[in-house]
This record gives C-alpha cells, structure tokens and sequence, in this order.
C-alpha cells in the first residue's frame, strides 16, 4: 500500500508538492478552503474582464534557462504563449519627463545616462551588474533542500557563486531606496526604487529581475495566472492526485508527536502517513498546531512588532471600452501634491494595463490596474461596517480622478470598477494579515532567505511546511520549489530516490 500524504492548501506550492509527491508513488489528497486552484496565483473574472492578482513576470520561461525544468515537469507553460517585455516599467515626472527602465542593460545605460549624464560612472556600474547576472542561476539554492545538501552540493554551488560574489558583495546590503538616493539626478532619486517594487528591497532582486527579463526567461504567460494555476492542477489530477475543494482545514492531527491527518471545520476526519501544509503559515502554527511546535525563531519571526514585514496591498482593477495597446504596459507617475489614500499620502502611482494579453477584456477593450502598498489595520479596523464599502468607492474615484487627468474623458468609458483590499486577501486566500506575497522582500527577508527557514518543525514527526511562509521573499518559482522540496524530505525519511517525470506532451 503507498504511504498517504494530505497537503493543506492548492495554491502554487499546495499543487506542486502534490505532483511530485504522486512522480513518486504516494496517495495524495489536497485540502483546499476555496473553491479554484491557485491560492495568491489567481485572476478573477467581472464580466467579460479578467483582472490579474499575481504575476507580473514569472522565472523560468525560457527554454534551458534556470527555473524553466520545473514548469516542465509541472506542465505549467504546456501551449502556453510567453510574452517578453522590451521594458519593466516607464516612470512619468510631474513635468512630463520619461525614465524607461529598459530590460535590455545596454538601453538601459544609455537611457539612464540620458536623463543624468553626471551619473553615468554609477549607472555603468549597475547595468555591468545587470549584464553579469544574466548568466546567474537563481535557482541553485532551491534545486535540493538545504538539510540534503551534501559536502559535494556546498562544493558545487561555491563554484558557482564565485564568480559573482564581488558585485553580490556590493550589491547585496543596498537596498532600492538607498540605490535611489546615491543618484545625483533627483528624477532617477524617485524613479529606481518605484521601477523594483518598494523601496525596502534589496538591489540584488532589482537586478535579477532586469537580467531575467532581458534573456526572456522572466516573462509572462497568457491567460493570466488562474490559468496558470489550473495547468498545474490538470498535472495533478492526470498524475492520480485527488482535490477537495471548500474544505477548510481546523486542525492538524498529531498522535505521540506524529502527525496523522486533518481534522475539517466540517469535522470530517482524514488520516494520513505524512502532513504537509502549503497554507497560510501562521494559521499554522498558531491555530492548526495550536502554537505547541514553536521554536524560538519561529516566534521572533511571526512577532507582530519585530518580526519580518509583511506585505499587504489594495488593487484597483478598471473595465475600460478603450485600447491602451499603444501605450506603455506599465508606467508609473509622480505627483506634484500628494494624495491622501485610505490615511495615507501617496506620492506617485502605477497604472498598468493588459493588452498584451487577450484574454483580459474584449476585443478594443482594456484591463487596467492600480496596486499600492497599503496599511492592513486601516481595513481591519473598518471591515464588516458600512465605512468599509465607501472607503473602497472613495479610494477608486481618487485615482480615477488621477487617471483622468492623463487621459481626459476616461470616465465615459469605464464599465466596471473593481477593488481587492487586504481583507479580500485574507478572506479568499486565509493569508495572514492579507499579504499578497507572505513576508516582504527586504535586506532581512533576503538574509533569512540565504540562510534558509527549516521546512520541519521541532518535536513533531512527518509534517513538512511548503510555500511562501518558509521561504522569505516568496516568489512563484520558488514557492513551487519549496513543494518540490518538501517531498525531496519525505523521499529521504522514507529512504527511497527522489524521482521526477515529464508529461506526455513534456
């Protein structure tokens, strides 16, 4: 009889700790409290638009580059068109001025040294980064968990790192903000760090992402991520897996320290050999195990006050009868005077479209959208009142408003409005205080990401943790890594070989 494994939760880690887990003949059932696959890898349909909640460009797109073996052996790109950005984002200055971050390090150069030829020295420093990182395998960390690592693997992956230790040695300790701030120029000051996300991440993820994205393995997959999300589900459920969905998990079951099944708030009772939990990591910790199997660490890490950041957002999704395709997929604007949003002054805001993709919104039509880091207690302390509901209207008309401004009589053609707070985060995914991508990638996050998180925890037997919660920084390829990885363990535990298989079409 093969032995049994309950994974907790069908997002990208859920769903890929079941299919390796079934490559390597265990029975294997998926619990997952909504009702599509994905968990944060999702789009949702308002009519005849699809809104995009996740992926921006995802690792691993291009054919033999780093990260693309485990799209193949999850059927996840089977069909599917990539599309490669020439540019990760355009950044508008009040007074009209255009900074293209350019994916490609020569345009890049020649573009940033156009807007502050007193710069260039810096700028030549940053792309050569760009252009050396190009050949850097991000993958090696996550390719085998680190508790397998032989003298031979830390042997390897030094070899491999030595070449790019001196520009990790300079780049890595600087964050986007502090990058930013070593300009001259006061435009690219403001511009650099919007161009990579947050000001708090580290320079090293700014430059592999332009480095990715300039050898076309950082692109994007039509169809949006639900429908990404569902390719690795029919990898699943064509390898034998089984998935039971609108089943939220309340217990975890542990016997002499062991776990041995679930228990549902249906209180329907599932036994297995082996748990493994790809949700929410607080949730848990905290609820699911009752807080009993908390290291230190753990505790420090999940502490409201001083542990790692989190990263909470709001998204502002347009139905628009106009066609964006024409303009920059994605540009963000600084403002002159601030905003005020949801208690917050705003500075600048990024408006992207999707024209690239048809399926988002019918033919001369666009999909639009606004995300913006945001405050989770703000919406915590207004959900389930009427405020709640008003808020979200009050804070789509203020960048309609914005928008407006840019493209005159916009109004007249927006058919449907719709807002994600981070309460729609945590009531749809479970996340815990409605991050959108777990902890936030910061200098710490980074470090914690280098030195690694323990997939096991103490004192308890037969459970593993996949996803976003032990592994700082997140990310879709690594998220499914860490699947990959907690079934590596199983493997050892069961003293059997790790094996992987190709689909049919593979």
């Amino acid at each position: 009889m093969p032995k049994k494994i309950i994974i907790i939760g069908a997002g990208i880690a859920g769903l890929s700790a079941g299919c390796y887990a079934r490559m390597n003949g265990f029975d294997v059932q998926i619990f997952e409290l909504h009702h599509i696959p994905g968990g944060l890898c999702t789009a949702w349909k308002r009519k005849n638009y699809l809104f995009d909640g996740c992926i921006h460009y995802l690792y691993g797109t291009g054919e033999g580059k780093p990260f693309h073996n485990i799209w193949k052996e999850l059927g996840a790109l089977d069909q599917t068109e990539i599309v490669n950005h020439s540019e990760l984002m355009t950044v508008v200055n009040p007074n009209g001025d255009c900074f293209t971050a350019y994916c490609d390090p020569d345009q890049l150069e020649e573009e940033a040294c156009r807007i502050s030829p007193q710069d260039r020295p810096f700028i030549r420093d940053f792309c050569n980064a760009v252009r050396q990182f190009q050949s850097f395998d991000l993958s090696l960390l996550q390719q085998k968990p680190r508790a397998l690592w032989k003298a031979s693997d830390w042997s390897n992956f030094g070899r491999a790192m030595l070449p790019f230790l001196p520009a990790m040695a300079r780049w890595a300790g600087m964050s986007a903000g502090e990058f930013g701030r070593r300009f001259k120029s006061e435009f690219l000051q403001r511009a650099f760090p919007l161009v990579f996300g947050w000001p708090e991440i580290p320079m090293m993820a700014g430059i592999s992402i332009l480095a990715y994205m300039s050898i076309q393995n950082a692109g994007f997959p039509r169809g949006a991520s639900e429908a990404f999300a569902r390719a690795i589900e029919k990898r699943f459920l064509d390898l034998g897996g089984v998935i039971h969905y609108n089943a939220q998990v309340e217990k975890i079951l542990v016997r002499d320290h062991r776990a041995v099944g679930i228990r549902l708030y249906s209180d329907d009772l599932y036994e297995a050999d082996y748990v493994v939990s790809a949700a929410d990591g607080r949730t848990t910790l905290f609820d699911m195990l009752d807080g009993r199997y908390l290291s230190p660490d753990l505790r420090r890490v999940y502490d409201q006050e001083t542990g790692l950041a989190v990263h909470p957002m709001i998204q502002v999704s347009l139905g628009v009868r106009r066609d964006f395709s024409d303009q920059p997929h994605w540009v963000t604007y600084l403002l002159e005077e601030p905003l005020l949003l949801a208690g917050e002054e705003r500075r600048d805001f990024g408006l992207k479209h999707y024209c690239f993709d048809p399926a988002t919104a019918p033919s001369g039509c666009s999909a639009l959208e606004v995300i913006l880091r945001i405050k989770y207690a703000y919406w915590q302390h207004i959900y389930g009142h009427r405020l709640y509901d008003s808020e979200q209207d009050q804070v789509a008309d203020v960048l309609i408003a914005q928008i407006a401004k840019i493209y005159p009589d916009i109004r007249e053609d927006i058919e449907l409005i719709d807002v994600a707070t981070p309460m729609s985060y945590e009531r749809y995914t479970g996340n815990w205080r409605g991050s959108s991508v777990g902890w936030l990638l910061d200098k710490r996050a980074m470090f914690k990401m280098m030195q690694g998180m323990r997939k096991d925890l103490p004192g308890l037997r037969n459970f593993y943790m996949a996803g976003q919660w032990v592994e700082p920084g997140g990310s879709v390829p690594v998220v499914a890594m860490s699947g990959r990885n907690a079934v590596q363990l199983i493997c050892h535990q069961e003293g059997m070989p790790f094996e992987v298989c190709l689909p049919a079409s593979g």
